[in-house]
């Protein structure tokens, strides 16, 4: 355990020297220490992934915490791993994302000092074992966050982004409170291993400590009908920080949730399957909205709810498999679920980089402006394409590996003899197959409307591949991560089934052989459509060189614009235009006012309809409630004086009279 707190010590030291370095050498720090942190952090925790033995360390901070306890078992060593992964890439890629922010007066600074504070509260929250300074260390990542998120803060989209997300997070603190008050009165304790024995043998309070953990940490993690935040903070934060958020730190949540599982043992049906239907919603939830919208950054913001969803299936299918004593179910359940988490973070990373660069050269995130830039950028078409396939669940890319263990999971246990398991397998399958198609087809107008085509707009008329290589070279890590796991996921599964192995009591050998003999035949056959599609090409190419090519009849387009080219709502107007009553449709309209107008505009906008219904009336009620106590605030001391007086005076008057 030296290293891991060597590995903390030099995030928290490359913290503090960003602060005092010159501006251009400010991300060079971060990079630097980060890398350096990730290699120390690498060392212990795939040492515990593949021996299976955790390790740890008891530190005495003071006389209120006792120990504090630091373990790194299987569970906590996956998700070291790909925070410390993640926020590197993460890290290297700020350096030419941020390049036009420095010598600006912005504050970059505390954005490098908040950005570091961020992997080193991420790292401690997996791997601390103490209630209280797990609380501690999860409102340092919420706060760290936040400044993250409003580092444009003279914009008043981005401050509200910024407000509405850090009372999301307090929202959030308040379930994870009251779980761990409830196991610290009945445990007598704050460790977490007081924590696991208490509720192994008392499993009557197991239920209502889960639910209100799962609230939560589905609060951060961006379940439905707790993701309000999530589509408004990613737009407003630097494209890194929007990566390193939804790849890697709404995982926190689903740790969270996995974590008080561990607690519970053996949870109930009736708590797994809420957990699979709150994830299925929010599968469908997420890539319905996606599909809806035309701010690339806000579109990812929605697939992360959407994949957050395919992971909580995953998580729930491996409940059901445990509730119901088949533990094959389970472990495809558990592995394709965390393994979800590993790629999720891979693609989507990936796709928020790829969109920064566009945003980068364009200077806007509205794909209805763009188009054409497969000419003008195309590494990063090329590299935003491959994400948008493993984002689908496509093969050969690594989408496709977890969310089959998921299928698996859920076809091994369709055979049961309880109609229940059935029905709600059977519409999980469905579910998961519709959010797959989806996917698809808000990832081909994503793609096809920002590279394909003719340029929509001027701001296309400038774009070009100039992006520095600190901003390529995280992107191309990633891309390559997401074909070997898809190409070759035999060679991650173990890591995998060691987390997987923590909630099931299974043979290791017997479920790595079989599961390893499954996904190394995927690879063969990955391999064979490989070649044959290489084989296709050439010949495509040889036929080519050798024909030629003439002008043929065009049409009467001879001549094309491009205002003969689908729009991204055209595109998904038929799919959208069939489910009217799960959107409010806004339109801004500008009528023409005479017969032949040189100007006229339309614009229609779908907004989130959980936001409109419920979100928005709950905040007018309470600003209404509240304006009724302006007059309290009025700036005269002597009357905040006798409030302070009248409030002593009351105290002391319930002291003496429930004292006696």
């Amino acid at each position: 355990m030296e290293i891991y707190f060597l590995s903390l010590g030099m995030l928290l030291l490359g913290a503090l020297l960003s602060i005092v370095v010159k501006e251009q050498w400010k991300f060079k720090v971060c990079s630097i220490f980060s890398f350096l942190s990730a290699g120390l952090m690498f060392i212990p925790a795939l040492a515990v992934l593949l021996t299976g033995v955790p390790i740890g360390r008891t530190i005495y901070m003071s006389p209120l915490l006792t120990g504090v306890d630091f373990v790194i078992d299987p569970l906590s060593a996956f998700f070291v791993i790909v925070i410390s992964l993640m926020s590197f890439l993460g890290t290297l890629y700020a350096n030419g994302y941020m390049k036009p922010y420095l010598n600006k007066g912005m504050n970059v600074s505390s954005h490098c000092f908040f950005l570091m504070m961020l992997i080193a509260s991420m790292l401690m929250v997996v791997t601390v074992q103490n209630a209280l300074f797990f609380l501690i260390v999860w409102e340092i990542m919420s706060l760290s966050s936040f400044f993250l998120v409003i580092f444009e803060g003279e914009k008043k989209e981005v401050i509200r982004a910024g407000i509405k997300y850090l009372i999301y997070m307090h929202l959030s603190v308040i379930f994870i409170m009251a779980a761990f008050v409830l196991l610290n009165i009945n445990s007598n304790s704050l460790s977490f291993v007081a924590f696991t024995n208490y509720l192994h043998a008392n499993p009557e309070l197991a239920n209502i400590v889960f639910l209100l953990a799962f609230v939560g940490f589905g609060i951060k993690a961006g379940f439905v009908p707790f993701h309000n935040w999530l589509p408004d903070a990613h737009p407003a934060a630097p494209s890194h920080v929007s990566g390193i958020m939804s790849g890697v730190m709404i995982k926190t949540g689903i740790y969270g949730i996995l974590r008080f599982l561990f607690f519970v043992g053996m949870p109930s049906k009736m708590v797994s399957y809420t957990v699979l239907v709150i994830a299925v919603i929010s599968a469908l939830y997420g890539v319905l909205y996606a599909i809806t919208q035309h701010d690339i950054k806000r579109l990812l913001a929605y697939h992360s709810i959407e994949n957050i969803g395919i992971i909580g299936i995953g998580i729930g299918v491996g409940m059901l498999g445990l509730a119901y004593g088949n533990p094959v179910v389970a472990v495809f359940g558990f592995a394709g679920g965390i393994l979800h988490i590993l790629n999720h973070s891979i693609f989507k990373e990936l796709l928020f980089f790829a969109a920064g660069s566009v945003y980068l050269r364009t200077h806007t995130r509205n794909i209805e402006m763009l188009g054409g830039l497969i000419k003008k950028m195309p590494y990063t078409a090329l590299l935003f394409i491959v994400g948008s396939v493993a984002i689908c669940g496509l093969p050969p890319f690594n989408g496709f590996i977890s969310e089959f263990l998921i299928y698996v999971g859920m076809v091994s246990g369709v055979p049961a003899s309880e109609i229940n398991l059935f029905i709600v397998l059977i519409l999980s399958i469905g579910a998961l197959a519709m959010v797959g198609t989806m996917a698809m087809l808000c990832f081909t107008k994503a793609s096809g409307i920002m590279f394909l085509g003719a340029p929509r707009s001027e701001y296309v008329e400038n774009a070009k591949e100039d992006a520095p290589k600190t901003m390529l070279i995280p992107m191309t890590v990633l891309g390559f991560l997401a074909f070997f796991i898809g190409m070759f996921p035999q060679y991650i599964i173990g890591a995998i089934l060691s987390a997987t192995l923590m909630f099931v009591n299974i043979d290791f050998m017997t479920v790595f052989n079989g599961t390893t003999m499954i996904l190394g035949e995927i690879s063969w056959y990955f391999l064979i459509f490989f070649v044959l599609v290489a084989l296709l090409m050439l010949t495509r190419f040889v036929v080519n060189k050798r024909s030629t090519t003439h002008t043929t009849w065009g049409c009467g387009y001879d001549r094309p614009n491009n205002f003969m080219q689908y729009t991204a709502s055209s595109y998904a107007d038929l799919f959208v235009s069939t489910l009217k009553p799960l959107f409010k449709r806004v339109s801004h309209i500008k009528k023409p006012k005479e017969l032949f107008p040189k100007e006229a505009y339309y614009e229609l906008e779908i907004e989130d309809i959980e936001e409109a219904y419920i979100v928005k009336p709950l905040v007018a009620w309470d600003e209404k409630i509240l304006t009724k106590f302006e007059r309290i605030q009025n700036g005269n001391i002597q009357q905040y004086i006798l409030f302070g007086l009248i409030f002593l005076i009351l105290a002391i008057i319930g002291m003496v009279y429930f004292g006696g």
